[in-house]
């Protein structure tokens, strides 16, 4: 008799799975939403120590500067234009730094390649990443108008006296802006130089260096102060805290911002998009 043997089926290999797959129509992964990816970055605000006190400094500077305006300031001053001048100072100086740490730490803590490895259209993480500032800036204004107003009556009923509100919804609105568009300076501060520390500290010669420099400009040369609301952004986002801004000031708002805003944000994504991560 002879012995019959079959020799053990060989397994497929990967050119074939391969090629099954591409036949067979494997659906396709969905993409992931950008809902989840908003509420990805928004934990990562709170993630960290450092992160969680750096949102909860928000309510609790406007409360301490609530605070101060009630008992300090006198009862003429009771108004709540001095309480949103208050409570907005801290706002400009926290929300671009927000904003600046909500992008550099995909490469100051080096997250980057697992968040650009799980998302790898980097564009989409860079978009909700803005997305969440925004809206981290919305609401942040608006519990500080709150605590603001709470102020005013607090600061009335100790005086004896009416609150005084003396700030339109309008304007109102206007300086909710000028807030947003800080928070933007510190985004593209975040997109171009990415990294923590530099981007900081380059916030802060925008935002105080560089209007010194141009103001001091203005004020010796006749002919740069007349060309001064055209090319400082700080400047002209300045008319945004008046009660009515005139269209001129609306186009030197616009020119500005597209010149210090939308073009650096623009450079600062296209480099993010083709940089390796490491």
């Amino acid at each position: 008799m002879t012995a019959l043997t079959t020799s053990p089926a060989s397994p497929p290999s990967s050119a074939g799975v391969a090629a099954d797959v591409r036949a067979g129509g494997r659906p396709a992964p969905a993409p992931i939403p950008m809902t989840r990816l908003a509420k990805v970055e928004l934990r990562k605000m709170f993630d960290t120590r450092s992160g969680f006190w750096l949102m909860a400094s928000i309510a609790i500077l406007a409360v301490l500067a609530t605070a101060g305006t009630v008992v300090f300031a006198p009862d003429s001053a009771i108004t709540y234009e001095s309480f949103a001048s208050a409570v907005g100072f801290p706002m400009a100086v926290i929300l671009p730094i927000i904003a600046i740490l909500s992008v550099t730490s995909e490469w100051s803590q080096r997250n980057g390649l697992t968040t650009f490895t799980l998302v790898p259209s980097r564009g989409r993480v860079i978009a909700a990443k803005a997305l969440v500032s925004v809206s981290v800036a919305v609401v942040s204004m608006v519990l500080a108008a709150t605590i603001g107003a709470l102020g005013n009556l607090l600061g009335a009923a100790i005086n004896g006296t009416d609150a005084i509100w003396d700030v339109s919804a309008a304007a109102l609105g206007q300086i909710f802006l000028a807030n947003v568009l800080g928070l933007l300076v510190g985004f593209m501060l975040g997109v171009v130089i990415r990294s923590s520390a530099p981007a900081i500290v380059g916030y802060f010669v925008y935002s105080a260096l560089l209007p010194t420099v141009f103001g001091m400009l203005a004020a010796f040369q006749d002919w740069f102060a007349d060309l001064q609301p055209w090319i400082d952004f700080s400047y002209a986002q300045g008319a945004l805290y008046d009660e009515s801004v005139t269209g001129e000031q609306w186009a030197q708002l616009g020119l500005t911002g597209v010149v210090w805003l939308a073009l650096p944000i623009a450079y600062g994504v296209w480099r993010v998009l083709r940089s390796e991560v490491k």
